[in-house]
């Protein structure tokens, strides 16, 4: 139990150190942005520096700071004085954020120690729900109480935005980037970039560069799982994230037509090139429930089996069929709402579905630096 506090002074300190910046979910005292603050009879003056003046989320700080300080016996009133960060209380911010290291960005997901599991969504063809897979993995894995962010590497298709119901855009601190958050999913996409609905037309290295800034220039904080809704196929940006994520494991999704498995199975076996693990495949749009409960296979039936079965033939480990998810208009509707099925219709059968994939994915990665291993040795 902790020590109650000394002083009034003390009590409003302690009361802003519970308040987080809804970007960072760091405290405000810890990140510097407490410049000071002023008590006279029941009001509280306090004085916030924002990292942008034109902070998107400064009624949520203020509700937030108001809520923490009035709970402190005797204060009545609390009142914020905004004001902007200097470009060197930004750049020890972003020092700060960096844990003190090198100025140059580096991914973290791609360090020896990292805790992340990083899943990178792929699948042979587009039109397989490749990024409502994504999306809802997300939402289920952060419905668990996991750190859960997404990349949406399908740079010329961007979706995820929409079907998270992100319309936010990222906060730029020196060179770092904020990611705006949905259902407890930090989101990072190059539609945040661009105006309206401008296509994105470039070439294999500008691909890379962007997906490279997504990874080091985003300020992801300490997640359990980083999902990648890579474009469909087997072309540059899964070569880049090769690169920069060998420790990232490609989950394949189909659907159950014997055309797109045959496809899929291309997707997969790149993993035999850039030696990633293939954690499983998913098949989508598996079949539709009818009203009398009998099953219509729209799309015909195997092609998740058998793409399983031939990757694992392929890369010679055992690569399951983790879930088969039925076809169901409420996926569609619910990614066009912004609110994906496992959290807006829970009890369907795909979010029932979607759920039990995410089960098998929602493991945090250990890392033994550091950690005693109960060895015991025989000197003998």
């Amino acid at each position: 139990m902790s020590a109650p506090a000394a002083t009034l002074e003390d009590a409003i300190q302690a009361a802003l150190a519970t308040v987080d910046d809804p970007e960072i979910r760091r405290p405000i005292t810890d990140l510097g942005m407490v410049k000071g603050f002023t008590v006279s009879d029941g009001l509280v003056r306090v004085d916030l520096l924002l990292t942008v003046a034109g902070c998107p989320l400064r009624d949520k700080l203020t509700n937030d700071i108001t809520a923490a300080v009035t709970k402190v016996p005797g204060i009545t009133t609390v009142e914020i004085d905004f004001g902007v960060m200097t470009e060197e209380q930004r750049k020890a911010l972003q020092t700060t954020l960096r844990g003190g290291g090198t100025e140059e960005p580096v991914i973290p997901f791609a360090q020896p120690g990292s805790r992340t599991r990083v899943y990178a969504v792929a699948s042979g063809k587009g039109g397989v729900g490749k990024s409502s897979v994504t999306v809802n993995l997300a939402a289920a894995l952060a419905k668990r109480g996991l750190s859960v962010g997404v990349v949406d590497a399908d740079i010329y298709g961007h979706s995820v935005p929409r079907m998270l119901g992100v319309d936010s855009r990222p906060t730029r601190v020196e060179d770092m980037i904020m990611p705006p958050q949905a259902h407890g999913v930090k989101v990072i996409s190059i539609g945040m970039f661009t105006s309206g609905n401008a296509a994105v037309v470039w070439r294999g290295p500008m691909l890379h560069r962007a997906l490279q800034q997504f990874l080091a220039d985003v300020y992801w904080g300490d997640l359990d799982v980083l999902l990648l809704d890579l474009p469909p196929g087997t072309g540059d940006v899964a070569i880049s994230l090769a690169q920069l994520l060998p420790n990232a494991e490609i989950l394949v999704v189909t659907t159950p037509q014997m055309a797109a498995a045959e496809v899929a199975e291309r997707a997969g076996a790149i993993a035999l090139q850039t030696h990633q693990r293939l954690v499983g495949v998913v098949e989508n749009m598996s079949w539709l429930e009818l009203p009398d409960g009998s099953r219509m296979e729209v799309f015909g039936a195997g092609g998740g089996e058998t793409v399983a079965a031939s990757l694992t033939k392929t890369v010679g480990a055992r690569v399951p069929l983790l879930g088969q998810i039925p076809l169901d208009t409420r996926v569609r509707e619910a990614g066009d709402a912004g609110t994906p099925i496992v959290l807006a219709e829970p009890e369907s059968p795909a979010a029932k579905a979607l759920d039990a994939i995410a089960d098998q994915l929602a493991i945090r990665r250990e890392s033994l630096v550091g950690k005693p291993l109960g060895l015991l040795v025989n000197t003998k």
